[in-house]
Formats: C-alpha cells, sequence, structure tokens
C-alpha cells in the first residue's frame, strides 16, 4: 500500500463544529464551492452562520449539507450574568430566525429531546435543557381554548443512554413522534471540539439532526429527518475534547511560541516540526495508546458551566419558541 493510499481517517482531529470543519478544510479568505459563511461579531460575541449548499462543499468541510449557526463567546467561561443574558438573548433572536430560514412557522408543533446521561456531568447538558423547557402541549390536548395567544405546542423527553436504558435514544424517540405527531423536532446534545478555546464557550445550531454519541467516536442510529420522518435541528455545546487533540494543540503553541524567538526551530524540533497535523496526531494517540483508549477530557469547571449553559439554552428557546416570552429580555428565565 502506498502513501496515497493509506486511510488516515482515524487519525483525523474530530469536531462536532462545522466552523472548526471549515478552519480545517483551508484559510478563511479562500472560497470552497459549495459554501456560504459570514460572520458578525457584537458585544463579545461572535455569530458564524454557514450554509453548505452541495456535496461537493460537504466534502470539502466534512460535514452534511444544511444550515448551521455558531455563537462564540470566549468570555462565557468567567460566569458572568449579564453576558449570559446576553447570549440567551442573542441565542433566542438567532434561534428564531433560523427556524423561518427553514420554513418553520409560528404555530407548529416542536418536540424537544435532550440527549445525554444525566449522571455524568459533562454529558448532562441535554436533560439539563429539557428541565427548563417550557412545557405547554398538555394544555393545547386537553384545554385548548384556555391556552393564550403567543404559545405554541411543546413537549420535551430526555430518553436517557444506551447504557442505562437498554434502548436506543434514537428508537425511544422515534416511538414518541409517531404517537405525538409533532411537526419538528429539537435535539439538544454535548458536543466534542477541536479548539480548546471553544470548550464551554460555543453554541452551535444546526439542521441536519444528530448523532448520538458522534463526538467521542460512537457510530449509533441517529435523530434526523430520514429517520424520524420530520425535520430535527441540533442544538449543541462542546464540553469535551481529546488529550490527544490537547497534546496536539499544545505542540503547535510551542512551534508558534519558539518561531517568535528565532527564525530556524530545526535544530529545536527536528522531525516533529516538519509533521503534518494528521501525522502528529497519529503519533500521539500510538503514545496514548498503552492506556488503553484516548481519554476525553473537560475542564474542572464543569459543574458549574454546564447548569449555566443549559439555562441560557432552555431560555433562548422558550423566547424562540413562544411569542409571548419577550426575546429582547429572557433574564428572567436564565437565572
Amino acid at each position: 500500500m502506498t502513501d496515497q493510499e493509506l486511510d488516515l481517517s482515524p487519525y483525523a482531529v474530530r469536531t462536532d463544529l462545522a466552523v472548526e470543519a471549515r478552519e480545517m478544510a483551508g484559510p478563511p479568505d479562500t472560497p470552497i464551492p459549495g459554501v456560504w459563511q459570514e460572520a458578525s461579531k457584537n458585544g463579545g460575541i461572535t455569530v458564524t452562520r454557514m450554509h453548505i449548499q452541495s456535496q461537493e462543499g460537504a466534502r470539502a468541510i466534512g460535514k452534511m449539507p444544511g444550515h448551521y449557526v455558531t455563537l462564540e463567546v470566549p468570555e462565557l467561561r468567567r460566569g458572568d450574568t449579564d453576558l449570559q443574558d446576553r447570549v440567551a438573548t442573542t441565542f433566542a433572536k438567532e434561534f428564531e430566525a433560523f427556524l423561518s430560514r427553514i420554513g418553520v412557522g409560528p404555530k407548529a408543533s416542536i418536540f424537544v429531546v435532550g440527549l445525554g446521561n444525566w449522571n455524568v456531568t459533562p454529558d448532562a447538558l441535554g436533560p439539563l435543557v429539557v428541565e427548563n423547557i417550557m412545557v405547554t402541549r398538555q394544555y393545547f390536548e386537553l384545554m385548548p381554548d384556555q391556552v393564550g395567544p403567543g404559545y405554541r405546542s411543546v413537549s420535551a423527553v430526555a430518553p436517557g443512554v444506551l447504557g442505562t436504558t437498554g434502548i436506543e435514544s434514537s428508537d425511544i424517540v422515534q416511538g414518541i413522534v409517531e404517537t405525538a405527531k409533532p411537526d419538528l423536532v429539537i435535539a439538544v446534545d454535548a458536543l466534542a471540539a477541536r479548539s480548546l478555546e471553544r470548550v464551554n464557550t460555543t453554541i452551535q445550531i444546526a439542521d441536519t439532526g444528530i448523532h448520538p454519541g458522534s463526538g467521542i467516536g460512537n457510530k449509533r442510529k441517529g435523530l434526523t429527518k430520514d429517520i424520524l420522518g420530520v425535520p430535527c435541528i441540533a442544538i449543541g455545546v462542546p464540553t469535551v475534547l481529546y488529550a490527544s487533540t490537547i497534546v496536539n494543540n499544545t505542540m503547535d503553541m510551542v512551534f508558534e511560541h519558539m518561531k517568535q524567538h528565532t527564525p530556524n526551530t530545526d535544530p529545536l524540533f527536528g522531525v516533529f516540526g516538519s509533521m503534518k497535523e494528521n501525522e502528529r496526531l497519529q503519533l500521539v494517540k500510538e503514545v496514548l495508546e498503552p492506556l488503553g483508549h484516548d481519554l476525553l477530557v473537560t475542564p474542572k469547571e464543569i459543574d458549574k458551566f454546564i447548569e449555566d449553559i443549559a439555562n441560557v439554552i432552555a431560555s433562548g428557546l422558550n423566547a424562540a419558541l413562544h411569542e409571548a416570552v419577550d426575546t429582547d429580555n429572557v433574564a428572567a428565565y436564565t437565572h
């Protein structure tokens, strides 16, 4: 087998974020056919809107065709409640626009699914969001004449994980969808990132559905329009990254730091300095192999953060889904 025929996909940097996949595909100022992107920044919140329009664009960056919106807030880790309120408001407005862009009207019924394991903190985002969702379907079913204007039918469930229920989350959700017949499914899940800076600081919205466990290498039945029969929007926050990715990123930072002090780094790094990213990652994974697997790492502040970001997403969703909730002031729903 020649070098050109080697399958290096197991050594590719794993990421669930479309913005990171786009960065790995090439310089930001170099257009990629079939990929449209725009970004705006306001008050420390960067919003990137991306539309992968063709299979050519999908192959170029390794993400499915569809719409992606990413909110990046580097200061979110500080626990600033005012900033959290502004992020919730921005998220609500972006999600409202996202629904309009993909053709979901104000009367469409919604089913929110909180994926993940509530017993494992970095994986508890979905269940925590579901706890704070404004659920209204029961009123539409039992007393529709008493429902005030500005509300829609919203239901929610946290189906657990295969290891605790013995049933695939996708099968549970599919059964509920067939019975409740919502117009749209919103799936909330924890993600994996490539960059240290984006862990616990980023929210992604995508209309491509979701695959439970995909961020940590699991290939299982997902939640998509093809499987469920209705559109599925995925909301995710990266809460973990691989130890091999951390080591690889650290090596990059060391290389860049030393280049600022000497024009010739060859005597310092030798062959390491000339390695491509996937080659370095392959080496790092081989070194970590004696541990039995590549470690998943999460910041030590995850306990507080996961509650805060779950409240931000839930309050943003409540404002975006119900016209009666003021999108410009969601502070009452974030604490």
